[in-house]
């Protein structure tokens, strides 16, 4: 019997479990949380940091192949994993060049793939440098660990630079600056690169936004057919450029005049990739595993147009679920919880997928399932109704 290892216990991880438990692998997992989304379905729970060197060579110790579900972690611990001779997908290298967002763009520009404009900025005189370069309004980053918005600022002109600077670390931070981009839609695309190298490549999703944190989205995206096969297209060469196994998403934009530009790729199953479970053949849970494994891999096509909305907390307190039963009044609708202990403000704390007839009652339904449900300290749960 296989056995794989997750770097992460979160909801990712929990819906990577769920798909291989059909094919009867174990799991092992490596989270700080004990009681961690993923902690009740796997096989064994290492409870350790994700800097904790030695805790990543005991899960990996005990299975047969290493993966993980978010990129924030030790390049050097997934290297040594595999000087043990465990396999580890994505690589170490790969995740070296994806981790550093300066890098990934360079190397996506080395490579002739289309992004927007960046430069290195790393002080206030080389933002307002860049700002001369570029233009404004220009978005600075810091080139490692942001996600959900965190680790970008919005210059607006020349004499924000001091203030963008001190709101990314104050040079504690490696920084870059990048052109903004006037675009129509941001969309995604996920696409997934076997072993054998083979790949397959996920329809187009159209993701929106609130508050920098992924709020809906809708596929197949409501975009031209040239640029929608252009934006295929470019997800397919960004797997090959970075040598990928697994599961990858590719986050692009959609300019006005229908151009595609390659924003930042994830080097794991995405959030903007939920609505595959019920809304493709094959999920892109299911696809990560075979990929890793070197099975063949599934058809990645449409069921139905399908809408994903994300369940963001808004509170803080503990995370007991409401609202259920009038939820799934709306037929079409699938409820996922993610069975995290707390809410948080801006926390994802579940979501919701309808596959309809078309994009506009898939939308409807999940939008009224997504008001009838609330988190609250009560544990008497769903009996509210």
């Amino acid at each position: 019997m296989k056995k794989i290892g997750i770097i992460g216990g979160g909801q990712l991880g929990k819906m990577m479990i769920l798909d291989g438990k059909r094919l009867d692998y174990q799991f092992h997992i490596l989270d700080p949380t004990f009681h961690c989304p993923a902690h009740g379905i796997s096989d064994r729970h290492i409870v350790a940091e994700f800097d904790d060197i030695e805790a990543i060579r005991r899960l990996a110790s005990g299975v047969d192949i290493v993966t993980y579900e978010f990129e924030h972690i030790s390049v050097e611990a997934l290297r040594e994993v595999e000087q043990m001779g465990i396999p580890v997908y994505p690589t170490s290298r790969t995740l070296s060049l994806i981790q550093d967002k300066f890098t990934q763009k360079q190397w996506l520009k080395d490579h002739r793939i289309p992004v927007p404009e960046f430069v290195r900025a790393d002080s206030p005189e080389e933002i307002r440098r860049a700002g001369k370069k570029l233009g404004y309004p220009l978005f600075l980053k810091t080139c490692t660990g942001g996600y959900d918005g965190k680790g970008n600022w919005l210059v607006n002109k020349e004499e924000e630079a001091e203030e963008a600077f001190r709101a990314l670390g104050g040079g504690r931070l490696p920084l870059m600056a990048e052109a903004y981009v006037p675009f129509e839609l941001e969309v995604s695309v996920l696409a997934c690169r076997s072993t054998t190298g083979e790949i397959k490549v996920f329809p187009v999703a159209e993701n929106h936004h609130k508050n920098s944190i992924l709020d809906e989205t809708l596929v197949p995206a409501r975009i031209s057919r040239d640029s929608t096969a252009e934006a295929m297209r470019r997800a397919s060469e960004c797997v090959e450029v970075f040598e990928a196994v697994g599961m990858f998403c590719v986050e692009l934009f959609v300019t006005e005049d229908g151009k595609v530009l390659v924003n930042e790729l994830a080097p794991r199953p995405h959030n903007s990739g939920h609505y595959t479970i019920e809304g493709c053949v094959t999920s892109q849970y299911e696809q990560h595993v075979r990929a890793i494994l070197g099975l063949k891999l599934g058809d990645p096509g449409l069921l139905r147009p399908t809408v994903m909305k994300n369940i963001i907390g808004d509170h803080e307190g503990y995370a007991h679920v409401h609202g259920l039963s009038k939820a799934y009044e709306n037929p079409n609708v699938k409820v996922h919880i993610y069975g995290k202990e707390q809410i948080k403000p801006g926390r994802k704390m579940g979501h919701i997928t309808a596959c309809c007839a078309t994009l506009e009652e898939a939308l409807e339904q999940v939008r009224r399932a997504h008001e009838a449900i609330w988190f609250s300290d009560d544990e008497k749960g769903d009996t509210e109704e």
